[in-house]
Protein backbone atom coordinates (compact mmCIF):
# COMPACT_ATOMS: atom_id res chain seq x y z
CA UNK A 1 0.00 0.00 0.00
CA UNK A 2 1.02 3.21 -0.77
CA UNK A 3 2.77 5.23 2.31
CA UNK A 4 0.46 8.18 1.80
CA UNK A 5 -2.82 6.24 1.57
CA UNK A 6 -1.52 4.78 5.18
CA UNK A 7 -0.57 8.22 6.39
CA UNK A 8 -3.98 9.27 4.87
CA UNK A 9 -5.88 6.63 7.03
CA UNK A 10 -3.71 7.03 10.23
CA UNK A 11 -5.13 10.57 10.28
CA UNK A 12 -8.49 9.38 9.93
CA UNK A 13 -7.90 7.06 12.58
CA UNK A 14 -6.08 9.52 14.93
CA UNK A 15 -9.05 12.16 14.90
CA UNK A 16 -11.71 10.04 14.81
CA UNK A 17 -10.31 7.99 17.81
CA UNK A 18 -11.47 10.20 20.62
CA UNK A 19 -14.84 11.25 19.51
CA UNK A 20 -17.26 8.80 19.55
CA UNK A 21 -18.38 8.51 16.60
CA UNK A 22 -16.32 5.21 15.39
CA UNK A 23 -13.25 5.52 13.96
CA UNK A 24 -13.65 2.25 11.98
CA UNK A 25 -16.36 3.52 10.59
CA UNK A 26 -14.28 6.15 9.35
CA UNK A 27 -11.04 4.41 8.59
CA UNK A 28 -13.26 1.40 6.32
CA UNK A 29 -15.31 4.32 4.34
CA UNK A 30 -12.01 6.09 3.99
CA UNK A 31 -10.50 2.60 2.17
CA UNK A 32 -13.66 1.93 0.13
CA UNK A 33 -13.17 5.51 -1.11
CA UNK A 34 -9.72 5.11 -2.16
CA UNK A 35 -10.49 1.64 -3.74
CA UNK A 36 -9.43 -0.73 -0.89
CA UNK A 37 -10.45 -3.84 0.20
CA UNK A 38 -11.52 -3.24 3.78
CA UNK A 39 -11.69 -7.14 4.63
CA UNK A 40 -8.63 -8.59 3.70
CA UNK A 41 -6.42 -9.83 6.29
CA UNK A 42 -3.82 -6.99 5.82
CA UNK A 43 -6.33 -4.07 6.11
CA UNK A 44 -8.16 -5.68 9.28
CA UNK A 45 -4.39 -5.94 10.79
CA UNK A 46 -3.56 -1.94 9.37
CA UNK A 47 -7.02 -1.01 11.27
CA UNK A 48 -6.03 -3.01 14.37
CA UNK A 49 -2.58 -1.20 14.05
CA UNK A 50 -4.14 1.79 13.76
CA UNK A 51 -6.32 1.60 16.88
CA UNK A 52 -2.98 0.23 18.74
CA UNK A 53 -1.31 4.12 17.89
CA UNK A 54 -3.95 5.85 19.09
CA UNK A 55 -3.95 3.60 21.92
CA UNK A 56 -0.87 4.83 23.12
CA UNK A 57 -1.76 8.53 22.14
CA UNK A 58 -4.58 7.52 24.65
CA UNK A 59 -2.63 6.61 27.25
CA UNK A 60 -0.16 9.33 27.39
CA UNK A 61 -3.39 11.88 27.28
CA UNK A 62 -4.97 10.02 30.48
CA UNK A 63 -1.89 8.84 32.08
CA UNK A 64 -2.72 11.11 35.14
CA UNK A 65 -6.32 11.35 35.19
CA UNK A 66 -6.06 7.26 35.81
CA UNK A 67 -3.02 8.00 38.22
CA UNK A 68 -5.26 10.12 40.50
CA UNK A 69 -8.01 7.94 40.24
CA UNK A 70 -6.98 5.07 39.84
CA UNK A 71 -3.33 4.34 41.57
CA UNK A 72 -3.81 6.69 44.42
CA UNK A 73 -4.24 4.33 46.35
CA UNK A 74 -3.47 0.62 46.88
CA UNK A 75 -7.59 0.32 47.92
CA UNK A 76 -8.56 2.32 44.39
CA UNK A 77 -6.13 -0.01 42.51
CA UNK A 78 -7.66 -2.83 43.97
CA UNK A 79 -11.06 -1.39 43.00
CA UNK A 80 -10.54 -0.77 39.82
CA UNK A 81 -8.79 -3.77 38.50
CA UNK A 82 -11.31 -6.17 39.84
CA UNK A 83 -14.12 -3.86 37.71
CA UNK A 84 -11.68 -3.64 35.09
CA UNK A 85 -11.37 -7.91 34.66
CA UNK A 86 -14.58 -8.13 35.21
CA UNK A 87 -16.08 -6.09 32.39
CA UNK A 88 -13.71 -7.08 30.15
CA UNK A 89 -14.95 -10.60 30.56
CA UNK A 90 -18.14 -9.60 30.07
CA UNK A 91 -17.00 -8.47 26.98
CA UNK A 92 -15.85 -11.66 25.95
CA UNK A 93 -18.69 -13.70 27.10
CA UNK A 94 -20.85 -11.30 25.06
CA UNK A 95 -18.96 -10.40 22.31
CA UNK A 96 -17.51 -13.84 21.21
CA UNK A 97 -20.94 -15.66 20.95
CA UNK A 98 -21.98 -12.86 19.35
CA UNK A 99 -19.33 -13.25 16.53
CA UNK A 100 -20.41 -16.67 15.95
CA UNK A 101 -23.99 -16.18 16.13
CA UNK A 102 -23.54 -13.59 13.33
CA UNK A 103 -21.07 -15.84 11.03
CA UNK A 104 -23.50 -18.90 10.91
CA UNK A 105 -26.46 -16.08 10.27
CA UNK A 106 -24.51 -14.00 7.42
CA UNK A 107 -22.79 -17.42 5.98
CA UNK A 108 -24.81 -20.66 6.34
CA UNK A 109 -22.92 -23.71 5.23
CA UNK A 110 -19.25 -21.54 5.25
CA UNK A 111 -17.86 -23.39 8.28
CA UNK A 112 -14.36 -21.36 7.38
CA UNK A 113 -16.36 -17.91 7.15
CA UNK A 114 -15.17 -14.77 9.03
CA UNK A 115 -17.08 -11.83 10.47
CA UNK A 116 -14.05 -9.66 9.13
CA UNK A 117 -15.47 -10.50 5.54
CA UNK A 118 -18.54 -8.10 6.27
CA UNK A 119 -16.43 -5.66 7.74
CA UNK A 120 -16.00 -3.46 4.48
CA UNK A 121 -20.35 -3.98 4.14
CA UNK A 122 -21.47 -0.11 4.26
CA UNK A 123 -25.28 -1.66 4.01
CA UNK A 124 -23.88 -3.11 7.61
CA UNK A 125 -22.14 -0.09 9.01
CA UNK A 126 -24.66 2.59 8.06
CA UNK A 127 -27.86 0.63 10.53
CA UNK A 128 -24.83 0.40 13.43
CA UNK A 129 -24.04 4.17 13.14
CA UNK A 130 -27.78 4.85 13.40
CA UNK A 131 -27.66 2.56 16.65
CA UNK A 132 -24.98 4.52 18.25
CA UNK A 133 -25.95 7.93 17.18
CA UNK A 134 -29.51 6.90 18.99
CA UNK A 135 -28.06 5.65 22.21
CA UNK A 136 -25.37 8.64 21.96
CA UNK A 137 -28.27 10.98 21.52
CA UNK A 138 -30.45 9.66 24.40
CA UNK A 139 -27.58 10.06 27.00
CA UNK A 140 -26.61 13.52 25.75
CA UNK A 141 -30.71 14.34 25.93
CA UNK A 142 -30.86 13.24 29.22
CA UNK A 143 -27.57 14.65 30.45
CA UNK A 144 -28.70 18.29 29.61
CA UNK A 145 -31.92 18.03 31.54
CA UNK A 146 -30.10 16.66 34.73
CA UNK A 147 -27.73 18.65 36.85
CA UNK A 148 -24.59 16.51 37.41
CA UNK A 149 -23.51 15.67 40.90
CA UNK A 150 -20.64 17.14 42.47
CA UNK A 151 -17.06 15.04 41.92
CA UNK A 152 -17.24 13.97 45.31
CA UNK A 153 -16.19 10.39 46.58
CA UNK A 154 -15.06 7.39 44.91
CA UNK A 155 -13.64 8.43 41.47
CA UNK A 156 -14.11 4.89 40.36
CA UNK A 157 -17.53 4.04 38.36
CA UNK A 158 -19.59 1.56 40.70
CA UNK A 159 -19.56 -2.17 40.07
CA UNK A 160 -22.84 -2.37 38.11
CA UNK A 161 -22.31 0.70 35.79
CA UNK A 162 -18.41 -0.87 34.94
CA UNK A 163 -20.43 -4.29 33.98
CA UNK A 164 -22.91 -2.29 32.04
CA UNK A 165 -20.34 -0.97 29.94
CA UNK A 166 -18.39 -4.04 29.37
CA UNK A 167 -21.81 -5.83 28.55
CA UNK A 168 -22.13 -3.04 26.13
CA UNK A 169 -18.39 -3.27 24.39
CA UNK A 170 -19.56 -6.83 24.18
CA UNK A 171 -21.90 -5.70 21.90
CA UNK A 172 -20.19 -3.69 19.91
CA UNK A 173 -17.29 -6.07 19.13
CA UNK A 174 -18.49 -7.72 15.90
CA UNK A 175 -19.87 -4.23 13.97
CA UNK A 176 -17.68 -1.46 12.71
CA UNK A 177 -19.57 1.66 12.76
CA UNK A 178 -21.32 0.91 16.29
CA UNK A 179 -18.70 2.87 18.29
CA UNK A 180 -17.02 1.68 21.00
CA UNK A 181 -16.25 4.52 23.05
CA UNK A 182 -19.76 5.88 22.24
CA UNK A 183 -21.86 3.26 23.28
CA UNK A 184 -20.06 2.36 26.41
CA UNK A 185 -19.90 5.85 27.52
CA UNK A 186 -23.35 6.42 27.08
CA UNK A 187 -24.17 3.26 28.88
CA UNK A 188 -22.00 4.51 31.84
CA UNK A 189 -24.14 7.60 31.80
CA UNK A 190 -27.45 5.94 31.16
CA UNK A 191 -26.25 4.08 34.42
CA UNK A 192 -25.71 6.68 36.34
CA UNK A 193 -22.02 7.55 35.77
CA UNK A 194 -20.75 11.10 35.48
CA UNK A 195 -19.56 11.41 32.04
CA UNK A 196 -15.84 11.86 33.16
CA UNK A 197 -15.84 8.82 35.09
CA UNK A 198 -17.40 6.64 32.25
CA UNK A 199 -14.76 8.14 29.72
CA UNK A 200 -11.94 7.57 31.60
CA UNK A 201 -13.05 3.92 32.21
CA UNK A 202 -14.06 3.37 28.70
CA UNK A 203 -10.59 4.23 27.05
CA UNK A 204 -9.39 2.03 29.91
CA UNK A 205 -11.64 -1.14 28.91
CA UNK A 206 -10.22 -0.35 25.56
CA UNK A 207 -6.13 -0.33 26.47
CA UNK A 208 -7.06 -4.22 27.99
CA UNK A 209 -9.01 -5.14 24.99
CA UNK A 210 -6.70 -3.91 22.07
CA UNK A 211 -3.72 -6.56 22.41
CA UNK A 212 -5.94 -9.58 22.38
CA UNK A 213 -7.36 -8.12 19.07
CA UNK A 214 -4.19 -7.20 17.33
CA UNK A 215 -3.08 -10.69 18.21
CA UNK A 216 -6.24 -12.58 16.89
CA UNK A 217 -5.79 -10.37 13.45
CA UNK A 218 -2.05 -11.04 13.42
CA UNK A 219 -3.15 -14.74 13.73
CA UNK A 220 -5.80 -14.53 11.08
CA UNK A 221 -3.39 -12.74 8.76
CA UNK A 222 -0.31 -15.29 9.18
CA UNK A 223 -3.03 -17.94 8.44
CA UNK A 224 -4.18 -16.08 5.34
CA UNK A 225 -0.29 -15.80 4.29
CA UNK A 226 0.04 -19.97 4.57
CA UNK A 227 -3.39 -20.84 2.59
CA UNK A 228 -2.36 -17.55 -0.20
CA UNK A 229 0.70 -19.34 -0.44
CA UNK A 230 -0.63 -22.89 -0.70
CA UNK A 231 -2.64 -21.22 -3.69
CA UNK A 232 0.42 -19.85 -5.36
CA UNK A 233 -0.68 -16.10 -4.41
CA UNK A 234 1.98 -15.36 -1.53
CA UNK A 235 0.85 -12.20 0.83
CA UNK A 236 4.03 -10.04 1.23
CA UNK A 237 3.93 -10.66 4.96
CA UNK A 238 6.96 -8.38 5.70
CA UNK A 239 5.53 -5.43 3.50
CA UNK A 240 2.49 -5.98 5.62
CA UNK A 241 3.32 -5.78 9.11
CA UNK A 242 5.88 -2.84 8.16
CA UNK A 243 2.93 -1.19 6.53
CA UNK A 244 1.10 -1.79 9.75
CA UNK A 245 4.12 -0.79 12.21
CA UNK A 246 4.34 2.32 9.82
CA UNK A 247 0.19 3.39 10.63
CA UNK A 248 0.62 2.98 14.05
CA UNK A 249 3.38 5.00 14.41
CA UNK A 250 1.10 8.22 12.06
CA UNK A 251 -2.13 7.09 14.30
CA UNK A 252 -0.05 7.78 17.78
CA UNK A 253 1.51 11.29 15.95
CA UNK A 254 -2.27 12.35 14.81
CA UNK A 255 -4.38 10.80 18.01
CA UNK A 256 -1.64 12.78 19.93
CA UNK A 257 -2.60 16.21 18.01
CA UNK A 258 -6.36 15.48 17.85
CA UNK A 259 -6.54 15.25 21.71
CA UNK A 260 -4.89 18.54 22.15
CA UNK A 261 -8.14 19.95 21.21
CA UNK A 262 -11.09 17.54 20.69
CA UNK A 263 -11.00 17.00 24.38
CA UNK A 264 -12.42 20.23 25.30
CA UNK A 265 -15.27 19.62 22.93
CA UNK A 266 -16.28 16.58 24.50
CA UNK A 267 -16.00 17.72 27.98
CA UNK A 268 -18.37 20.90 26.90
CA UNK A 269 -21.94 19.37 27.69
CA UNK A 270 -22.49 19.15 23.68
CA UNK A 271 -22.50 15.16 23.87
CA UNK A 272 -25.14 14.92 22.66
CA UNK A 273 -24.30 16.70 19.11
CA UNK A 274 -22.11 13.72 18.48
CA UNK A 275 -25.44 11.60 18.36
CA UNK A 276 -26.58 13.75 15.58
CA UNK A 277 -23.40 13.60 13.65
CA UNK A 278 -23.39 9.81 14.01
CA UNK A 279 -27.54 9.84 12.52
CA UNK A 280 -26.61 11.88 9.70
CA UNK A 281 -23.10 10.12 8.90
CA UNK A 282 -25.13 6.94 8.96
CA UNK A 283 -27.31 8.60 5.81
CA UNK A 284 -24.02 9.39 4.24
CA UNK A 285 -22.68 5.86 4.06
CA UNK A 286 -25.21 4.61 3.44
CA UNK A 287 -25.62 7.29 0.14
CA UNK A 288 -22.42 5.69 -0.41
CA UNK A 289 -23.27 2.26 -0.71
CA UNK A 290 -26.07 2.84 -3.14
CA UNK A 291 -23.86 4.42 -5.38
CA UNK A 292 -21.42 1.02 -5.13
CA UNK A 293 -18.67 1.50 -3.12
Amino acid sequence: MPILQVILLAIVQGLAELLPVSSSAHVVVAEKLLGLDPTTPQMTLLLVMLHTGTMFAVIAYFWKQWKSAYFASADAFKSFAVKLIAATALTGIIGYPLKKIIEKIAFPGAPKAEIEELFGRLDIIAPALLAAGILILIAGLREKKQLEAEHTGDAILTTPQALWMGAIQGVCLPFRGFSRSGATISTGMLAGALKEKAERFSFALAVVLTPPVVFVEAHRLLKATKEAAALGTPIDLHATLMTSLLGAVFAFLAGLVALKWLSSWLESGRWYLFGIYCILASGVVFFLHTKGF
